[in-house]
């Protein structure tokens, strides 16, 4: 009876260690589903504390090294300016690749990707946080591949499937 009595306690710890452990990845899990059922925005706020709408350029499908086209916008600020989150979602990368450096990557609305590049630095927030618009993500830098130019923000949106699709309309204020 004692043998049950513990290996009973045994499954049960080892369980509520279980769902501690999947506890975070799940608690966002109805917030996602919703977030993919909602369409994508139709306008954006800009994704640099202090940036201005009529300094945007239009850089997308520009020539890039190696044959690839521009597939962003990049918008020029000092090193360290905040980079804000455009949208609500959950960050689902976070890190560091050879062409964009340190970057952040977060599902949005519609299951748009949205990418944030060639920052210096990340904001406190970890891999699968929840963000809203206007919560800092990082700050402006050049790393990765742009390590030759002025600091900046390579913004990027790519829709579910992989196609990448041109931020620069939806930055843009409407009227």
């Amino acid at each position: 009876m004692l043998r049950r009595i513990v290996w009973t306690l045994i499954a049960v710890a080892v369980l509520a260690g279980g769902l501690r452990w999947l506890f975070p990845p799940l608690q966002h899990t109805f917030r996602i589903i919703a977030l993919l059922r909602e369409p994508p925005p139709a306008q954006l706020p800009l994704p640099v504390a202090g940036a201005r709408p009529a300094r945007l350029v239009d850089t997308y499908g520009a020539p890039r090294s190696g044959g690839r086209r521009h597939e962003g916008i990049d918008i020029f600020a000092p090193r360290h300016t905040p980079v804000l989150s455009t949208t609500r979602g959950v960050i689902v990368r976070r890190g560091d690749n050879r062409l964009g450096g340190r970057v952040v990557m977060v599902l949005g609305p519609g299951g748009q990707l949205h990418y944030y590049a060639h920052l210096e630095a990340f904001s406190e927030l970890p891999l699968g946080a929840w963000v809203e618009p206007g919560l800092v993500l990082g700050y402006v830098g050049n790393s990765g591949n742009a390590q030759a130019t002025p600091p900046h923000l390579h913004y990027g949106i790519y829709q579910p499937g992989g196609g990448a699709i041109d931020p620069y309309p939806l930055l843009r204020p409407t009227g």
